[in-house]
């Protein structure tokens, strides 16, 4: 199997109910607008999907879901972030089985792997699935660095075929052009220093707050790799306010906020995490409503 792993790709937020289930059928009109907005692919069950509390019956319902309403248009990819390497190997088994495209892997969760201890983690994955891997390097939230000495040895796997890059450092993307060319795909994972990364030549975008404002978000990906760099940039800067929103503990409910102002989401979280409620929630609304009425007017970028 393959993936193009360039352009915007969603972290989709998880949609429930009032009472705590599923809901496809606004997950499903959220959907239809990242489509319809440009997306290149979707990533399910990442840390905006709540992935932690989702339970191994939820996932399959969504990607199975998922995976019916693109119709082949975009690859599903869903998420990897499990303690024991036993249980990731069967995540991905499973992940295969429901259709899914595509894997994202975080190192294994709540243990500090050392340096063998992480190699060995993902490529025992990597050697006992078809899919496609895309390794998340996030050491500022999970604590471990995927180096570039760990990529060197990692690369021996095929499947193993990009990053999302959430070092925070964005020389890393020039590091890793260096070292490895176009080896290793690189999409960005930290919305503020998107542009930044797609400027040095990251291919893509693993986005936040795209789940509120997929245009926006695409817009400014189409512009960088046109060139049209000014562009770009003028709503970049509209967007940034906004964009932090993705670089805090609540982003969850943040963007999911966010989601719900746009018109294509809903407040409702998953316990142990709340709804914001009084003056925390009045300042993320405010920014999110300036945004909106400040909204700028976008190129035809679908035709660049």
């Amino acid at each position: 199997m393959s993936i193009t792993w360039k352009g915007v790709f969603p972290a989709l937020t998880t949609k429930f109910t009032a009472d705590d289930q599923l809901d496809l059928a606004l997950f499903n009109k959220n959907l239809k607008y990242q489509l319809e907005s440009g997306v290149d692919g979707i990533i399910l069950g990442g840390t905006l999907g709540e992935a932690s509390v989702l339970t191994t019956e939820e996932k399959e319902v969504l990607v199975k879901n998922a995976v019916e309403k693109v119709e082949g248009k975009v690859p599903v990819v869903i998420n990897i972030a499990e303690g024991a390497t036993k249980e990731a190997l069967k995540q991905a088994e499973l992940a295969q089985k429901w259709g899914a495209k595509g894997l994202m892997m975080l190192p294994p969760m709540r243990y500090k792997s050392d340096h063998r201890e992480t190699v060995t983690y993902f490529k025992t994955v990597a050697q006992n699935t078809d899919l496609p891997i895309m390794i998340y390097n996030n050491p500022v939230d999970y604590k471990i660095e995927v180096t570039l000495t760990m990529f060197e040895e990692l690369i021996e796997c095929k499947n193993i075929q990009a990053v999302k890059e959430s070092t925070r450092d964005v020389t890393n993307v020039t590091r890793m052009i260096n070292k490895f060319g176009d080896r290793i795909q690189i999409l960005c994972g930290v919305d503020t220093l998107a542009m930044e990364e797609m400027v040095l030549g990251a291919n893509g975008w693993v986005a936040g707050l795209v789940c509120a404002f997929p245009a926006e978000t695409v817009a400014i990906y189409r512009l960088v790799k046109a060139g049209r760099i000014q562009e770009a940039a003028a709503i970049y800067r509209w967007f940034m306010p906004l964009l932090e929103l993705d670089i805090h503990p609540k982003l969850v409910q943040y963007i999911k906020l966010a989601e719900t102002e746009a018109g294509i989401g809903s407040e409702a979280v998953r316990a142990p995490r709340l709804t914001l409620v009084g003056e925390e929630r009045e300042a993320v609304l405010s920014i999110i409503k300036s945004g909106i009425r400040n909204r700028p007017v976008l190129p035809d970028y679908l035709n660049l």
